[in-house]
């Protein structure tokens, strides 16, 4: 029986260890590293090229599970990414599936499910639940897969509220409600998984939304 080797690359450390605890009870997976962001993981796969799937979070720091994605079959061609993520929007999963991503598993996915698509992707197939297939088609239905995160207005906004207009200065130049810019600022802290203004503008600026 092949051992599947396995790398888990998530910055909470209580998950990786859960991850880890739950997987070595499986005699055909072997963890071989936990990592804390997307740097770690890249460095480590560059140098361990008998890695067989990545466990990947997408919001981690230094480098988010975007990145590393886009990175991974530049340094290791035999590595299958899956995807292990809290977020279920459309965009997300359309965009790491198109992106290369060999499977898209929510965090509160059950062992069973897990080690199953674990099994399915180490003999080169990918798999997407009904589910998770169901919120990307919709969302394919309805929008262009783009490499961005943001819609177009979405950008429009942020880039208003990082040259720091108000809500209200921000509704006035796009001819809209200060209740349409509120939520799409809601839903921009949303899909960068940030708290306030504060922490937007530096995740904005890292991921390279704004300069």
């Amino acid at each position: 029986m092949k051992t599947i080797k396995l790398v888990i690359a998530d910055d909470h450390e209580l998950f990786r260890n859960g991850l880890k605890e739950l997987l070595k009870r499986h005699e055909d997976i072997e963890v071989v590293q936990c990592v804390s962001d997307g740097e770690e993981l890249i460095k480590f796969v560059k140098t361990h090229p008998d890695i067989d799937i990545v466990l990947l979070d997408i919001t981690m720091p230094n480098m988010d599970g975007f990145e590393a994605l886009n990175k991974l079959k530049s340094v290791n061609t035999n590595v299958k990414p899956i995807i292990i993520s809290m977020h279920d929007d459309g965009n997300y999963i359309a965009k790491c599936a198109k992106m290369g991503a060999f499977s898209y598993l929510l965090k509160n996915t059950d062992q069973e499910e897990l080690v199953k698509v674990v099994r399915i992707v180490s003999e080169d197939k990918k798999y997407f639940s009904p589910n998770i297939s169901e919120k990307m088609i919709d969302y394919m239905s309805e929008n262009t897969v783009s490499e961005d995160i943001l819609s177009k207005k979405e950008a429009e906004v942020l880039l208003l509220i990082s040259k720091g207009n108000t809500t209200k200065e921000i509704a006035a130049e796009l001819y809209v409600s200060s209740r349409t810019i509120e939520t799409h600022r809601a839903n921009i802290l949303k899909k960068l998984n940030v708290k306030n203004t504060a922490e937007l503008i530096i995740k904005a600026v890292k991921m390279k939304l704004i300069s």
